[in-house]
């Protein structure tokens, strides 16, 4: 890109970094918020920048939130038994736009550092009876999941995961293998 456009080619390489975004993408998204509607842009860069500086981690769930603690941790409403364990804290952000589970959460990204004192502590601190875990579905997921029970068996918890199989609307020939044995492995009584 031309040596006199340093901002603007700079912008297209910080947006081309982004998941999913390739060069010729974020060109057209650098020259839309630098040209086409330069207020759409400021707007970006100032909710980007106040994003950035106010949201963290909760201490209690590994969340996201704008505190020390997040609001669903704070939610006594929220204290119903059920702790759902995902691998990111955007797949709480994913679970709660449903709109169906109404219990706790926790992050777990790295079994190398997880604190599995602290959650046993909070497990019967919090009165949990279920553990949900909403992995994506993998061989490391099921290896993942089979430690935890494990880990955490002395505990009389009911142990549940999120169904796996196919998806609604596609054919079984677009199903990879892992994906279609699950669903069998996975079938539920009609």
């Amino acid at each position: 890109m031309d040596k006199q456009l340093t901002s603007f080619s700079n912008l297209v390489d910080a947006l081309s970094k982004l998941p999913s975004i390739g060069k010729k993408s974020a060109l057209k998204m650098a020259y839309t918020l630098c040209i086409d509607d330069i207020a759409l842009g400021l707007n970006i860069a100032e909710s980007i920048n106040e994003a950035v500086r106010s949201t963290s981690k909760c201490s209690i769930c590994g969340g996201l939130s704008e505190g020390e603690i997040c609001h669903i941790c704070i939610d006594s409403l929220r204290s119903n038994g059920k702790l759902c364990i995902v691998s990111h804290p955007k797949d709480i952000l994913l679970i709660e736009g449903l709109k169906e589970f109404f219990g706790r959460y926790c992050v777990l990204e790295s079994i190398k550092d997880f604190d599995f004192e602290s959650l046993i502590k909070r497990i019967n601190e919090e009165k949990i009876e279920e553990i949900i875990f909403a992995f994506s579905p993998s061989l490391s997921s099921d290896v993942l999941i089979t430690h935890l029970q494990d880990k955490l068996s002395h505990l009389n918890l009911k142990f549940t995961r999120i169904a796996q199989g196919v998806p609604s609307n596609v054919n079984l020939d677009n199903i990879d293998h892992f994906s279609l044995s699950k669903a069998f492995m996975y079938r539920v009584d009609l």
